[in-house]
């Protein structure tokens, strides 16, 4: 007779709770998100770019409607518990996410057939001749990191970091696909100063290896949690930047991230100035420019609300952006709740708060910055590329502000409208503020358009040339000028 493989049902994450699921956490800082009033105000930058309503008219999957574009599979998400700090997060509840999908794996009936999982990865099992792994440095979710050293070849004496990661943890063929799509990320996200770099990737019977740039700064969480959690406006705008603009660049490649974090992020070295490294993109995906993904993934503490109604593109990094922000200038979590089901309906339904100290006393510029980020609505929310453009950072060390992707979606979505829609637009561009005319300008010019002052396909076939990797020159561009 064969076991019972019958699992009990899981509960609702949305379900009503207890009313402590909104209590004030027990630390001064007020983070209280039991209020769900909707605010009503809208920023005055960038109202013109939301792409069609018909975005939202779609019903959620929870609704019982299938989402549109191509699925992904379904993970789990993150479950830190609510810790007293305002971001650090408990490490070990984390690395429980995989021994947590193993264990309810289905069993197999008596005498049904067990399909064994391919983890061979094509990749070099040359390991241990090229590479000196040296003392464990850091531990994650998936596996743990090394120091280490090459003992031969083009980077011969370079001190890395190996990334191992066992085999045994790969239980799922998701699991596997996750980390073969993370090397294939790594491969192709390359020549960003914010991005950390990736050398090679090897294997063996037990793990496999992927060796990266060392960062021996720590990471942009302990520098928050060292200064109390509250930085000064310039100090933030500094770290900003750099989130930002690695952030913009994956999107014109085409990945998101999908869980941005300032865990996620290493300095090079000890010293203040030193330079900022996204990291772990085992949780990362690609998407085009009209596609929406549905799987739930990130951290509870930094997910947007549409990664919960299971429709999402590229927006959801810009809201845990919002996050960080909200972090950096005031020491506390935007949404905070006991439980993660509360956390969830805060993201959802609360506002954050901006009348507690120390937001009085922070400039207009700022708060606009944050909510503009911090925007439920993905329409109206800010590209990265767009808040490099805004007021409150572009004031800082002449930022450059880079190609943004929804330019030329909103391009490809001019030229396929009517002849009433595009005389209406051309109509509203005469009502742009001096701050929206600023981005226009900038995208405009990173064109390159004719002399005639005209934009062919032509120049925007060149201008994704220029800022596509090598990686995502044969994929990217065709894939958006065949859609044109």
């Amino acid at each position: 007779m064969g076991t019972c493989a019958s699992r009990p049902p899981k509960p609702n994450p949305y379900a009503p709770r207890d009313a402590d699921d909104y209590a004030a956490p027990p630390t001064p800082l007020k983070d209280d998100v039991s209020s769900e009033k909707e605010s009503n105000s809208v920023s005055s930058f960038f109202p013109f770019y939301s792409p069609s309503p018909a975005f939202f008219l779609k019903k959620s999957p929870a609704a019982g409607a299938t989402p549109k574009g191509n699925s992904t599979p379904l993970r789990f998400l993150r479950r830190p518990l609510p810790p007293p700090s305002p971001a650090k997060h408990i490490r070990a509840v984390l690395r429980r996410r995989q021994s947590k999908k193993a264990a309810t794996e289905a069993i197999p009936e008596e005498g049904e057939e067990v399909i064994e999982l391919d983890k061979r990865f094509g990749f070099s099992k040359e390991l241990k001749s090229k590479v000196e792994v040296g003392d464990e440095v850091g531990r994650g979710h998936f596996g743990y990191t090394c120091s280490a050293k090459y003992k031969k070849g083009e980077f011969k004496d370079q001190q890395v970091a190996v990334k191992v990661i066992p085999k045994s943890k790969m239980t799922t063929a998701i699991a596997i696909e996750d980390v073969r799509r993370e090397v294939k990320i790594l491969q192709a996200l390359t020549g960003h100063n914010n991005l950390v770099k990736f050398y090679e990737a090897f294997e063996d019977t037990d793990n496999v290896y992927v060796v990266m740039e060392l960062c021996e700064g720590g990471e942009l969480l302990d520098r928050i949690l060292a200064r109390g959690g509250k930085y000064s406006e310039e100090d933030a705008k500094a770290v900003l930047v750099q989130i930002l603009n690695v952030v913009a660049f994956c999107h014109l490649q085409g990945v998101v991230h999908r869980d941005l974090k300032p865990e996620n992020f290493l300095y090079t070295s000890k010293d203040e100035s030193s330079q900022l490294k996204a990291i772990d993109f085992g949780l990362s995906d690609f998407v085009r420019p009209d596609e929406r993904l549905n799987d739930i993934v990130g951290s509870a503490y930094y997910v947007a609300p549409e990664v919960l109604h299971r429709s999402y593109g590229t927006e959801a990094d810009v809201w845990s952006i919002g996050v960080i922000a909200y972090i950096l200038l005031c020491g506390s979590r935007p949404f905070w709740a006991r439980t993660e089901s509360g956390i969830f309906r805060a993201v959802l339904k609360a506002d954050p708060s901006f009348d507690d100290g120390p937001w009085p006393s922070l400039s207009s510029e700022a708060k606009d910055f944050v909510k503009r980020l911090l925007n439920k609505d993905p329409r109206r929310r800010m590209t990265a590329a767009q808040a490099l453009s805004h007021p409150w950072i572009r004031s800082y060390n002449n930022v450059k502000v880079p190609l943004d992707i929804s330019i030329l979606k909103l391009m490809k979505a001019y030229m396929r409208s009517s002849s009433l829609r595009k005389a209406a637009l051309k109509a509203l561009s005469k009502t742009l503020t001096i701050d929206e005319l600023f981005y226009l300008k900038q995208q405009f010019a990173l064109l390159e358009p004719n002399k005639n002052g005209s934009i062919t396909l032509e120049n925007i076939k060149m201008a994704l040339v220029r800022n596509a990797t090598d990686a995502m020159k044969d994929s990217r561009i065709p894939d958006f000028l065949a859609s044109v």
